[in-house]
């Protein structure tokens, strides 16, 4: 049996950029749906494309939760973009926290402006707590990501720093 397609699948930088192709199709069809189709028809699209999008969301967050910056991914941009810019500066990874954080500012305000175009009354505002919720949540678990990095970073620098000085010439431990 060809498992090949699969194969290509047990990186963690591919599996990323799968999810993130689908998250782009789904979110892009809510909005087109909603913007475009009329009548129930577009407010039921919208409001089930968006839902696909917030649940591959906070999986892809919470698959994410283990692979901040270990091994070659570093982050949906460089998989597409091969940049050459391997953190350097020790501390909390700002920057890619940072685009985390603009990332759900700019999904999060395109969500609810759409919404105020297609949803009326209590479903506008069960909406805008859906799309919160989702921001909120993608915002937390950005923060654990780029705070396990900079946890894991430290934790590699003091042990080489242990192993160095244990094993110091005139050491008579």
């Amino acid at each position: 049996m060809n498992l090949g397609h699969v194969t290509r699948l047990e990186d963690f930088g591919t599996r990323s950029l799968v999810t993130h192709a689908i998250m782009a199709l789904s979110f892009g069809g809510a909005i087109l749906a909603g913007l475009f189709i009329e009548g129930e028809l577009g407010a039921v699209s919208f409001v089930a494309l968006l839902n696909v999008t917030a649940g591959v969301w906070i999986a892809q967050s919470i698959h994410s939760l283990g692979h901040g910056t270990s091994g070659d991914y570093d982050g949906i941009l460089n998989e597409i973009v091969d940049l050459a810019d391997t953190k350097t500066a020790p501390g909390l990874d700002t920057g890619r926290l940072a685009r985390l954080l603009t990332l759900i500012a700019a999904v999060t305000a395109v969500s609810l402006l759409t919404s105020a175009q297609v949803l009326t009354g209590a479903l506008f505002s069960i909406a805008v707590v859906a799309v919160g919720s989702v921001a909120l949540v993608t915002a937390i678990v950005g923060f654990l990501i780029a705070l396990g990095t900079t946890y894991d970073a430290s934790m590699d620098h003091w042990t080489a720093e242990v192993e160095r000085q244990s094993g110091a010439p005139g050491d008579q431990r």
